[in-house]
């Protein structure tokens, strides 16, 4: 192996709005770097603004991969993403270039570094029934039976969301078994992956998600959220359960005002932030780093020493 492909491979990650793009640039600039992002929405080409995926001004002329590459209607998954980063990234390293990893999508990460084990095919009825007892139990009702059967995999979900509460039922009532079960790490892959997970005060991180709303908004995220549901008005498409567009279509369609649109974007970033948070304190290995008190220098300096000690 060539000393590019053996070099240990930093993993950026941390909650929304906390400074992975910033950092993962600058250390991608140090280390003549590409960048491979493991986030389950910036891959969707209509989800620019609402995704925070980076301008080409703050990509500094790093090449990014998987971003902005699929249409609203394409599956993806941390299964496909990891696929997909598995051949990037000896792609990146032929060429004698460093890779960078970054993003917050939490199993995204997991999958790359640690893998997930295959789950079981599941029988389409049962995710007919599911969504029948949806309708009639409501969400509350299905997410109490997901506390019963699978407690470790409902403490990392909203209680709101319905989706992956759907999913960690139907898995269950499929195989017999929780989905937290079929997350068990199998060995590493070939590469060396180095985790990093940036963070800072819980109120001065919520004060810059809330100030990234109002930014978001400003930018035009209203009208990417409208031109964005002409190429694929289906409200059923997992791409639409994003924080940023899921709470604004209500709005687009009279249903809600705007005032609680944004109410309910900003808590849900918050929420989702403090989820990602609790899901990176599993990893005992990983190297945290303070964006409140490191500046960008200090934060580069840090995983440079990180991935070679």
């Amino acid at each position: 192996m060539s000393n590019v492909e053996k070099a240990v491979i930093p993993v950026i990650a941390g909650p929304t709005a906390v400074g992975k793009t910033a950092l993962s640039v600058a250390l991608a600039r140090e280390l003549d770097a590409e960048i491979v992002s493991a986030d389950s929405r910036q891959i969707y080409a209509p989800f620019r603004i609402g995704t925070a995926r980076p301008t080409a001004e703050e990509m500094q002329g790093v090449p990014h991969h998987l971003m902005g590459e699929l249409p609203l209607e394409a599956p993806y998954s941390a299964g496909r993403f990891a696929d997909r980063a598995r051949k990037i990234i000896p792609n990146v390293q032929s060429r004698g270039k460093r890779v960078v990893v970054v993003g917050g999508s939490t199993l995204y990460v997991h999958a790359l570094i640690e893998g997930l084990s295959d789950i079981p095919a599941v029988d389409d009825d049962i995710r007919v029934t599911l969504n029948k007892e949806l309708e009639e139990r409501g969400v509350e009702a299905l997410h109490n039976e997901l506390v019963h059967v699978d407690p470790a995999f409902a403490k990392t979900l909203d209680p709101s969301k319905s989706q992956r509460i759907l999913r960690g039922l139907e898995v269950h009532r499929g195989t017999g078994k929780p989905l937290s079960h079929f997350h068990t790490p199998p060995p590493l892959p070939g590469q060396d992956y180095r985790l990093f997970v940036l963070h800072m005060d819980r109120t001065a991180l919520y004060e810059r998600i809330d100030s990234r709303v109002d930014l978001m908004l400003e930018a035009g995220l209203m009208e990417e959220l409208k031109a964005a549901w002409e190429t694929a008005p289906d409200p059923d498409l997992n791409a639409w359960r994003t924080i940023g567009y899921q709470e604004l279509i209500p709005w687009m369609q009279g249903d809600r005002s705007f005032e609680e649109a944004v109410r309910l974007l900003k808590r849900n970033s918050r929420r989702y932030a403090k989820r990602q948070l609790t899901w990176y304190k599993r990893y005992s290995d990983a190297i945290w780093l303070d964006t409140s008190t490191l500046d960008i220098s200090e934060q580069v300096s840090s995983v440079l020493q990180g991935i070679r000690s």
